[in-house]
């Protein structure tokens, strides 16, 4: 799901592929005059390819090509050919022409060509991003985060007010960093502030500042949020816990954009875009009495919803790989983890969403710092709730790994004339009786304490010894 551009004279034929395309679930933007191209490209951070019609002469369709790359080096750009027609010369451009679209289109022919295209140029967009390690970039490939990066960048071209919503540790935040960051302030402050871990006598002066004197405690003059976001966004986290009374005084703001600090009846003019977020439901906190209808209506101009991480199980290998790239950036080391663990952890419902994932790669980089990560390295949280079918196979895998790398302890015990080694024995025989213990309730630790009579907690600091 991507935004493409495509330039096309013969207004039927740019109907015909913006229909196709829209069937891909692409976003289309159809123009057919040349005064419109330079607008259409500058800027646009997030357009992914642009289709031009050739069948004009060379020299209208190649001044096509260096208005594009004038403006965006690195957009593929391709050319539509009638099957029938005389193929254009693209001798000297055919490093500015990714490729040729046949005309009929061939739905194949022409997905292949928008899904290399599209690929690349998105990953080299997310690429970019990633080198400000303030702007962590929105990870996913499922349909709804391609859907929400083009909502974030459309309106980032705007001084929209938006409204995130989602579940904890889903991300608000960073959507609205990255809205920040594609707006055209993104030079001025970006300045967040937690409306939910504020007490609501304080709220008032930390958005708004104050004067000296104006309350007990106020030894100097103080600026608020407001004031130090000017010119920039201020992002208003947990909207939905603010009081009511601090809701009227906000959505004065919000009208008239003007404030006054605590204790000063000078009006400040608020030149700022404001982002708010909340993972309540606020037209329910409207019916309950807690939340003001006006103010919703004035913050729910554009609204972003962020789903929960396990409706987009798909995307967690990618949050995966990106999580231990910006840890092993920070210099904690190397994390690897085996495609069984990466099984395990696709499957996880995690009621905490990115945070909790995030807190995950943490603990493993502690607990794993020489070694890959196997299944029976993550929590037993996440492997009570998974699919024990893949719990099985690792435990198997294991067995199989320490049948090859340590002589077998089930036969019977006896000294010979040489003694024997009591203390590595015993610890043979130990590990051998907790994998089968672990094999009989299916990798379910507590289960498996049962049947050792053990507590479970002896029995984890066992595993944990012998690195199992």
């Amino acid at each position: 799901m991507a935004k493409i551009l495509v330039v096309d004279s013969n207004k039927e034929r740019g109907h015909e592929l913006e229909t196709v395309l829209q069937f891909l679930e692409h976003y289309v933007d159809l123009i057919h005059e040349d005064s419109e191209l330079k607008e259409k490209i500058k800027g646009d951070g997030r357009l992914a390819m642009v289709i031009v019609s050739s069948e004009e002469s060379g020299a209208v369709w190649k001044s096509r090509v260096d208005v594009i790359k004038a403006e965006s080096p690195a957009i593929p750009v391709f050319l539509i050919v009638e099957e029938d027609g005389v193929k254009p010369n693209i001798a000297g451009y055919s490093a500015k022409v990714s490729g040729l679209i046949d005309y009929p289109f061939k739905q194949s022919k022409l997905t292949t060509a928008i899904n290399q295209a599209v690929n690349q140029t998105i990953k080299s967009q997310d690429q970019n991003l990633n080198y400000n390690p303030n702007i962590p970039p929105l990870v996913g490939e499922s349909t709804v985060i391609q859907r929400n990066k083009y909502l974030i960048e459309q309106v980032a071209k705007t001084d929209a007010t938006v409204l995130v919503l989602g579940e904890s540790g889903t991300g608000k935040e960073v959507v609205a960093r990255n809205i920040h960051h594609l707006s055209s302030r993104r030079d001025k402050p970006f300045v967040p502030v937690n409306c939910g871990a504020i007490p609501s006598e304080l709220l008032e002066s930390e958005l708004f500042g104050h004067e000296k004197g104006a309350f007990t405690g106020a030894i100097t003059a103080r600026q608020g949020r407001f004031e130090l976001a000017q010119g920039g966004t201020l992002f208003l986290d947990e909207i939905g816990d603010m009081s009511l009374q601090m809701q009227v005084k906000l959505l004065r703001v919000l009208q008239e954009k003007v404030f006054e600090r605590v204790g000063s009846n000078k009006s400040i003019k608020a030149d700022v875009r404001i982002i708010a977020a909340t993972h309540r439901n606020l037209e329910q906190r409207i019916a309950e009495g807690e939340f003001r209808e006006d103010l919703f209506y004035r913050l729910n101009v554009f609204p972003i919803e962020i789903p929960a991480l396990r409706v987009r199980l798909d995307d967690v290998r990618l949050l995966l790989k990106e999580f231990i790239r910006r840890m092993a950036s920070e210099g904690r080391g190397n994390l690897q983890i085996t495609s069984e663990a990466e099984a395990v952890l696709s499957q996880y419902h995690w009621p905490g969403n990115v945070r909790e994932l995030v807190n995950v790669v943490e603990r493993l980089f502690i607990l794993c710092p020489d070694k890959p990560v196997g299944v029976m390295d993550l929590p037993q949280k996440i492997l009570n709730s998974v699919d024990t079918d893949v719990v099985e196979v690792e435990i198997e895998r294991e067995e199989h790994e320490e049948s090859h790398a340590a002589p077998a302890s089930s036969a019977p015990l006896a000294l010979d004339e040489n003694g024997i080694d009591l203390k590595q024995t015993m610890t043979d025989l130990e590990k051998d009786l907790i994998r089968q213990a672990l094999k009989e309730s299916n990798g379910i630790v507590a289960q498996a304490a049962k049947l050792l009579n053990l507590r479970r907690t002896t029995l984890v600091e066992k595993m944990r010894k012998y690195a199992m």
